[in-house]
């Protein structure tokens, strides 16, 4: 069914759609809405049997998840930002115990300072934890996701986040397309636990392990990520044939045939790139861009094909690590080893700063002319910068940072106008 609704609250419809049978939560921007929506349909009596359960923290929340996946329960919750940074210690847990929980990040930045909009560094900080992260583009994918992550979790018996820009998704009123109960009952069989806590048969979960056996339990989640690089585009496959549209796989090319610039980025973002792109093609320029949908695992394979043939790739990444540059791009670059090929990894949209089809089509054709540095914070603000650098070499005392760039940019705002 085609409605016309906020990404949050069709987030939440799918999610009932599968039928969990526990959903624990507590409350963050931008998530708040998908777990509202969630607690009003299992309040309604339109999911049954489920248990709603609000909890004390996002700890609690990863906690009660972990418990319940284990006695057997389709298990569901989302966060974001600082909130999965509390669950963290939950997290790897869920992972290490191989136990198939969705969550929904709302991405977010990770303060400090404070910032309540839309970055990458909340999932990313976590992409070593072990779970599934798969990344959508629009609201529908970002509904359809959720159905493949249930089924692909609970396939490898293996936790899945559905990661979707938050605000610039979460809180975005688009039409998406509903599915029927009985299409969703068709293609997510119900859950079978491998593993179950059972009082008639006790064992247990999550016992000390020492270095006879750990090095081994770890590389089994490894080869759990290398069955899903197999899976997510089967099951990809079959979720188009059964609904009738594409939606989720690994990577997703966008005009990539004969470019010599490829352009690589996540989330919503792309459909912003993909408007430059067309502008770009239209005055000539073979440009294209690589959508990545699964982060983790990541596809080196799927990768290196699509990018092998260029001259040059941009990597654009909503986050960074700090004191060597690009995340993707790191990734990119191991898939594209022994490729020779001119490489930049561009910083853009921390903290909700807008990505502008402006800057995108001057920071490409930098690329291409070979005026881009390697690594370039898109649209920064060097006056501000400098002035605190500047102000730092000054004085010891120089004051809390992210303060006195505030009233950097109302003096330079007042000195412009």
């Amino acid at each position: 069914m085609l409605k016309q609704i906020e990404g949050s609250r069709a987030v939440a419809e799918a999610v009932a759609l599968c039928r969990p049978e526990v959903i624990c939560a507590y409350p963050i921007s931008p998530q708040t809405h998908i777990v509202e929506g969630l607690g009003e349909i299992v309040k309604s009596g339109e999911l049954s049997p489920c248990e709603f359960i609000n909890v004390e923290s996002e700890f609690a929340a990863m906690s009660v998840a972990i418990g319940a996946s284990a006695a057997g329960a389709r298990s569901y919750t989302a966060t974001a930002s600082q909130g999965l940074l509390f669950m963290a210690e939950a997290v790897y847990n869920a992972s290490g115990l191989g136990l198939p929980i969705v969550m929904t990040v709302a991405n977010r930045a990770i303060g400090a300072p404070i910032n309540i909009w839309n970055d990458h560094s909340d999932s990313m900080s976590q992409r070593d934890c072990g779970w599934l992260q798969l990344f959508a583009e629009t609201n529908q994918e970002a509904a359809d996701l959720h159905l493949q992550a249930f089924r692909l979790g609970e396939e490898l018996s293996m936790p899945v986040m559905v990661c979707m820009d938050g605000f610039i998704l979460t809180h975005a009123v688009e039409r998406v397309d509903i599915p029927a109960q009985a299409e969703v009952d068709a293609f997510l069989p119900p859950y079978e636990p491998r593993q179950v806590l059972d009082p008639t048969e006790p064992v247990s979960i999550g016992a000390m392990v020492g270095p006879e056996a750990f090095m081994e339990v770890r590389y089994l989640a490894h080869a759990k990520q290398t069955m899903a690089l197999e899976r997510i585009p089967v099951i990809a496959q079959e979720f188009e044939e059964r609904f009738g549209r594409a939606s989720g796989g690994l990577v997703r090319p966008y005009r990539c045939e004969d470019a010599e610039t490829i352009v690589v980025a996540l989330g919503s973002v792309l459909g912003t790139i993909k408007d430059t792109v067309d502008d770009m093609r239209a005055a000539g320029i073979k440009i294209g861009v690589l959508g990545i949908q699964s982060y983790r695992p990541f596809p080196l394979a799927a990768v290196r094909a699509a990018l092998q043939e260029a001259k040059r790739v941009v990597v654009l990444e909503k986050s960074f690590s700090v004191g060597l540059g690009g995340i993707v791009s790191t990734d990119v670059r191991v898939a594209l080893s022994g490729i020779q090929l001119q490489g930049y990894t561009v910083i853009a949209g921390l903290g909700g700063r807008a990505i502008t089809k402006a800057s995108l089509a001057r920071t490409f054709a930098d690329a291409i002319a070979g005026k881009l540095q390697p690594l370039t914070f898109m649209d920064l603000d060097w006056r501000i910068v400098n002035r605190q650098l500047e102000r730092e070499r000054q004085t010891r005392r120089s004051g809390p940072i992210a303060e006195n760039l505030l009233r950097d940019v109302g003096t330079v705002a007042a000195k412009v106008h």
